[in-house]
């Protein structure tokens, strides 16, 4: 499994890191209630931490909308992921479970309110990569429908010309998302060296952790940052 960031990209943020959990031979179609448990205790912490706050001016998520304004993207209008699950919980609509593999990482996230995406590497042809688009990038959006051109010079996710998700942290496509089938992914958790990194660490070690004992998946955990701009593991 590969993972990359450009330089281009760390020229704009050159703050910026990406936790990494790659991941091996999860079953994903059985149900596994430890799974739910924790997803629901994290939307139960977050909602009641966020009664009465303003989730755009919360610590956690301000470097994330500054960074949105770094890269060109208007985050009043874009919203980072981790900020749009922490204003849909915070108004009290919750969070549906999606799968097992993928509420464990939403679980994380909130817990650590960290933006962590969720990538089914059995899609991916190279590498996955966060760059800038180029002419021939597509994207389907999540759900399906009509695929889209992103915006010139805009950062992604992406991997042979399909981006996976918008936005840097966006929204996610449907091509890569992870289904029943998925058993290979890989887990970006964005962060900064200087404001969250500890936090970054900390979602990292407790995310592979969790996989390996309620999963009994194989992972390999690594980071990517502007002096390691490339993650390459086997499992």
């Amino acid at each position: 499994m590969r993972f990359e960031v450009s330089k281009d990209v760390f020229d704009l943020l050159p703050d910026a890191c990406f936790g990494v959990v790659a991941v091996r031979g999860v079953d994903n179609s059985k149900s596994y209630p430890a799974v739910s448990e924790l997803l629901h205790a994290a939307i139960a912490e977050c909602e009641g931490a966020m009664a009465g706050v303003k989730v755009k001016e919360s610590p956690e998520i301000v470097p994330y909308r500054e960074a949105f304004r770094a890269l060109g993207i208007n985050p009043n209008k874009f919203m980072c992921s981790i900020e749009a699950l922490m204003t849909r919980i915070a108004k009290g609509k919750g969070f549906p479970e999606i799968s097992p593999i993928v509420d464990l990482g939403n679980a994380v996230s909130l817990r650590t309110r960290l933006p962590i995406g969720a990538h089914d590497m059995g899609t991916v042809e190279r590498a996955l990569e966060v760059r800038h688009a180029r002419e021939g990038d597509t994207f389907v959006p999540f759900g399906g429908g009509e695929a889209e051109t992103p915006d010139e010079n805009e950062v992604v996710y992406v991997s042979g010309g399909q981006v996976r998700t918008r936005r840097w942290t966006w929204r996610q496509s449907e091509i890569g998302k992870i289904t029943e089938a998925t058993t290979d992914l890989l887990f970006p958790i964005d962060g900064f060296r200087s404001i969250n990194y500890d936090r970054v660490l900390e979602a990292r070690k407790e995310l592979s952790e969790l996989i390996e004992s309620i999963f009994g998946a194989k992972t390999a955990v690594g980071m990517v940052d502007r002096d390691n701009p490339v993650f390459e593991c086997e499992l």
